[in-house]
């Protein structure tokens, strides 16, 4: 049988092991023999013929529950997977039944009766109503999606990280084991109070010797015994979880058991009542258990003596002592608890009583005579509440019952077709248990006195279980069931909640919880164990069940409107894999179904709700921080690659207004011939720049051809990225491979992005090398770039010294940021200091702003218009005028643009000379290899190339001795022909073999250099330099004494870039004119408009 696994590899980007992705590994026995698809050969190598994939799938089955999910291979931990049992588990009992297990539970049997009480019948209903509507709405998503392939064990875990992703399925994954964990003390809270309050009140450690006291005895008994119950069951859950598992049959059957024996006693109350009178004082509910009797006084022998209940109310036993004035003013009298399906009671039942803290439980029916004081009833035996009520109070305790849906679908490994039984199972198991409240709500109103129901303890009937005193045939019967279904549960949580927390570190997700993936040999998750008893002890700590209950509310209805989000997301995607068996669902359901749980999760408690997201928020936010490896190909991706789209086609309908404007940077990066990044602090200044907003890419061109460079270009992408990643620079990556560097930068430029999210921005480095370089082509590159990025109306910066600027982590002390506002390039050079100075790094930097007057200028009117400026454009800087006067041209000047030129000229004719002498060299090479093969010359002779600066190449072979000089001379247009005479060659009138002596061949060459030579110098002596680059070179050397003067130790200098000029002649000369004008200062930006305004002064 053959199984379907995925392999995590070091990428963290799972590979599937599967005849759907290029499985060669596992079909490489099998040899391709035939004719008839001989044309499909070679895409057999990596695609599996139909036959063989039909095959492997028709073998497939479901995992089994507790082994790893299906894409995660067992190699790590070396585990070899062993042959299991197919699953035979059915619908009844792999889903209905835990379902109902999981769902009927502690609030049913401790709090039911309770809710009827406080909140009417009405309102109960409308409680009941809400939560089993939001469980039925989330258990239709949850079939959608259980149906929409295989489940694997993780149940709702599963299901929500595999739809909506890494980051939301940790998120909500936490949540729910909290929400599961939360459950656990809430189990053990209710087995305690059924423990301590009605099977062995006596067991108590603390005791309350006055009556106020009572509620802070009973919190303090339960953290005790509490805590005790929470490490027995941790031993046994640890011990032995078989068993645990095998017991949970019997816990069922305890719960069955148990609602059998309420509806029992209801119908048994039509012909017969069971008898629990209830004791009230004038309108006023007793605490019966410290008297026999419900009188004042009693005859005895014919004499009348007081009771005990007179004991409670008066300072003494006579008859005449002093007595509290309400206890005098009213009688007592004894009221059925239960009167029966048949007495009306239900009408008096149907209107809710809330109350404060304290407010005593009364029948307004009854008589009452005036008298009371509040400050002294508290004191007395009467029953009051303990908690101030309110309708959403209520939903919060209520909807802990509602929840366990997700047990079938946790079971799914088990289930002989779990795409059949979990939707079935789960919204019959979701009916059943509704139909189940409904009817108790409806029975208990109808068949118990208010004053009983809102008697939470039960301390009218003499310490008895409310419900227990309907059911039959003995109050017992529901006792000792809700005991051992709150054991059971209990333990159930404290079995399935480390496991969650076990599936979760093992996906890697949360970095921090992955010492919880780790367990006992046999997989027991024995630290997520630790884990889950700590986090459970905080809830027994808090004690009191009605507080524990919302808490635990809030994380699984927070699992609850994922799921619903979920399904939602992915039917309005219509995603291809989107295929549910189950058809009966909407999207609009679903959102329904998340609405309702938001909308509970705020009724319940909103301060809980808040945290409770907080949590989420803030789990989902690390996992995208730390960055989620894993790709599901969930529902979230899809969404936002369709809200990509949207917005790009929203981008393309007109260009953003300048309010909206920002750097949307191209960065262009130089690699080494390793592919490493050379110039790293390019994307400091990038992220420095950005703050993770905008768009940003980062490119690099590679020379040659795609099919040549494909491995080198994939090593430079992952080098980048890599380098990007160190840098913490948010944005994308592109590698260009073209036949040359200038095409490919200028395809960037033009190409880079989509649609409307395009660069408006390049971001470079200058070229430092470019006077030691050999080659011209790099400041070429760089100057033709500079033009391109001015066509298409981009701003550019270059970074000067850029290995000078600091990184990430280091934090610039007081200085400033200087820009030089020389012309006006649409507010880049203002915006720019800005944006920097909100990255932590160049925080404490000031900004100064300098401008140029000339001579006709008013520098103090110049001054205050700059500073208006400022202050309407809501930037603080202080504004400096730097007055520049036309001055005389200097000699200093004068002989700079001369050096300039004359090195300009100087390279030019090497230039030139370099391009001739390559294109005769090849000529020259064949011609000689052809002479040598028709010589057949032996192999210990040596071909040389010596060049004449005169571009006279030479090549010539010699021997030891004698040293005779083979030579053939090609000439260029320059030179005069030479001539020689050898019989053994025939040459043509531009070749000429002949054979010299050594001497004579270095006096002929040393005779031609010297030539060429001294008429190059000549004419470049008698240069005169060209008056519009001697007025640039002025410029760019009074500009740099002022900038050096008043910058020099600036953190970074802004300056506007000068443009190239208009004809290519002169470009080396511009580079000259950067060079000076940047000469003395450290960190320098240059900076360059794109031709639009980015900075406005109006909101």
């Amino acid at each position: 049988m053959s199984r379907t696994f995925m392999t995590v590899h070091g990428d963290g980007i799972p590979k599937e092991n599967s005849p759907f992705i290029n499985n060669t590994d596992n079909d490489k026995g099998n040899t391709y023999d035939g004719t008839n698809m001989a044309l499909f050969e070679e895409e057999m190598d990596s695609n599996p013929m139909v036959s063989s994939l039909l095959d492997k799938l028709a073998n497939y089955t479901n995992l089994t529950q507790g082994a790893q999910e299906h894409e995660e291979a067992d190699d790590d931990e070396g585990q070899k997977k062993k042959t299991v049992k197919s699953p035979q588990m059915g619908t009844f009992m792999g889903v209905y039944l835990p379902c109902l297990q999981n769902i009927l539970g502690v609030i049913l049997f401790l709090r039911l009766t309770w809710i009827v009480g406080t909140a009417g019948i009405l309102e109960s209903l409308a409680i009941v109503g809400l939560c089993c509507s939001c469980t039925m709405l989330t258990a239709i998503s949850m079939s959608a999606i259980a149906t929409n392939g295989v489940v694997p064990a993780g149940g709702s875990y599963y299901m929500i990280s595999r739809s909506l992703g890494p980051e939301f399925g940790g998120a909500v994954g936490l949540c729910f084991y909290l929400g599961t964990t939360f459950a656990g003390s809430m189990y053990i809270l209710g087995t305690i109070e059924i423990l301590l309050t009605y099977i062995v009140p006596k067991a108590a450690i603390f005791v309350a010797e006055r009556k106020e006291d009572e509620v802070n005895a009973l919190l303090n008994n339960m953290r005790v015994y509490g805590t005790c119950c929470l490490a027995l069951m941790a031993v046994v859950v640890f011990v032995g979880v078989r068993y645990v598992n095998k017991l949970a049959l019997v816990f069922l059957a305890c719960v069955i058991l148990s609602i059998l024996a309420i509806y029992a006693g209801v119908f048994k109350t039509i012909f017969e009542p069971p008898d629990f009178p209830v004791c009230m004082l004038g309108n006023r509910t007793l605490q019966n258990n410290n008297f026999d009797k419900c009188l004042k006084t009693d005859i005895v022998d014919n004499l009348t003596v007081t009771t005990r209940l007179w004991k409670l109310f008066c300072d003494g036993t006579e008859t005449n002592a002093t007595c509290n004035e309400y206890f005098l003013n009213n009688n007592v009298t004894l009221v059925q608890g239960i009167p029966g399906l048949t007495s009306g009671v239900i009408s008096e039942n149907m209107w809710s009583q809330y109350g404060p803290l304290g407010m005593l439980v009364e029948n307004q029916k009854l008589e009452s005579v005036g008298g009371s004081d509040p400050a002294q009833d508290i004191y007395l035996p009467y029953v009051a509440n303990d908690i101030t009520t309110f309708f959403t109070l209520l939903v919060g305790i209520y909807f802990p019952s509602v929840t366990g849906i997700m047990a079938g679908s946790n079971r799914s490994g088990d289930l002989r077709d779990a795409q059949k039984s979990i939707p079935v199972g789960t919204i019959l198991a979701i009916a059943t248990t509704s139909f189940i409240y409904v009817t108790c709500v409806v029975l208990f109103g109808a068949c118990i006195d208010g004053v009983l129901l809102r008697d939470k303890f039960g301390d009218s009937v003499k310490g008895n279980l409310v419900i227990g005193t309907l059911s039959w045939p003995s109050p017992w019967v529901i006792v000792i069931g809700s005991f051992f279904s709150c054991c059971g549960a209990g333990l159930q949580s404290l079995t399935g909640a480390p496991r969650l927390l076990q599936a979760i570190a093992r996906d890697g997700i949360v970095p921090f919880l992955q010492v919880f993936g780790h367990g006992k040999a046999n997989g027991e998750p024995t630290w997520a164990l630790l884990m889950t008893a700590g986090i459970c002890e905080i809830g027994i700590l808090i004690a009191s069940l009605d507080s524990v209950a919302p808490i635990l509310s809030m994380f699984f209805l927070m699992c609850y409107l994922f799921v619903n989000l979920a399904c939602a997301v992915q039917t309005l995607l219509r995603t291809p894999n989107w295929r549910p068996r189950f058809k009966f669902y909407h999207w609009a359901l679903s959102f329904l179904g998340m609405s309702l749980c938001l909308a509970l999760m705020f009724i319940s408690s909103w301060y809980y709700a808040i945290v409770a997201m907080a949590i989420a928020s803030c789990i989902y936010k690390y996992i995208e921080y730390r960055g989620a490896e894993k790709e599901w190909g969930d529902g979230i991706r899809g969404l936002s690659l369709n809200a990509a789209r949207y917005a790009l086609i929203r981008l393309e309908e007109a260009p953003p207004h300048t309010k909206n404007w920002r750097p949307q940077l191209l960065v262009l990066l130089n690699l080494d011939s390793d592919q490493g990044v050379k110039h790293p602090r390019l994307l400091s200044l990038t992220t420095q720049l950005k703050a993770g907003k905008g768009l940003t890419i980062v490119a690099n061109v590679l020379e040659g051809t795609y099919l040549t460079k494909d491995t080198d270009s994939k090593k430079a992408e992952q080098n980048i990225k890599s380098a990007m990643s160190a840098e913490r620079t948010k944005g994308f990556c592109h590698v260009v491979v073209s036949s040359n560097l200038r095409d490919g930068v200028s395809h960037l430029i033009q190409s880079a992005g989509l649609g409307g999210m395009k660069h408006n921005t390049v971001l470079m480095a200058w070229p430092g090398t470019w006077k030691q370089s050999n080659d011209p082509q790099s400041w070429k590159n760089f100057i033709e770039t500079i033009r391109e990025t001015t066509a298409a109306h981009q701003a550019l910066l270059v970074a000067k010294n850029v290995d000078s600027f600091p990184n990430n982590q280091d934090r610039l002390g007081e200085g400033t940021i200087d820009v030089w506002w020389v012309v006006h390039d649409g507010g880049m050079l203002m915006l720019l200091p800005f944006l920097l100075r909100q990255h932590k790094v160049w925080k404490k930097c000031k900004m100064r702003i300098f401008t140029v007057a000339q001579m006709d200028d008013n520098s103090i009117q110049m001054k205050k218009d700059l500073q208006m400026f400022l202050y309407h454009l809501r930037l603080d800087a202080e504004v400096e005028v730097v007055e520049m006067h036309d001055n005389d041209i200097s000699a200093f000047t004068y002989e700079k643009t001369l050096v300039m030129e004359q090195r300009s000229q100087m390279l030019k004719q090497m230039q030139l000379s370099r391009t001739e002498r390559e294109r005769e060299i090849q000529s020259i090479t064949d011609e000689s290899r052809n002479s040598i093969r028709r010589k057949n010359q032996t192999a210990d002779e040596i071909t040389l190339l010596l060049q004449f600066y005169d571009n006279t190449l030479i090549s010539f072979s010699c021997t030891e001795t004698p040293f005779v000089i083979q030579a053939q001379l090609i000439h260029d247009r320059n030179t005069a022909s030479h001539a020689a005479v050898n019989d053994k060659v025939d040459s043509g009138p531009e070749h000429v073999h002949m054979t010299w002596t050594k001497d004579k061949f270095f006096t002929e060459r040393n005779r031609n250099r010297d030539f060429n030579t001294n008429m190059a110098m000549r004419d470049l002596f008698n240069m005169k330099p060209n008056q519009s680059n001697v007025r640039r070179m002025h410029t760019a050397v009074k500009l740099n004494e002022v900038v050096v003067n008043k910058s020099q130790g600036a953190h970074l200098v802004l300056l506007n870039m000068p443009g190239p000029p208009r004809s290519r002649g002169g470009d080396e000369n511009y580079m000259e004119f950067l060079e000076v004008l940047l000469e003395g200062l450290n960190r320098v930006l240059l900076v360059r408009g794109g031709g639009r305004e980015v900075i406005t002064i109006y909101s």
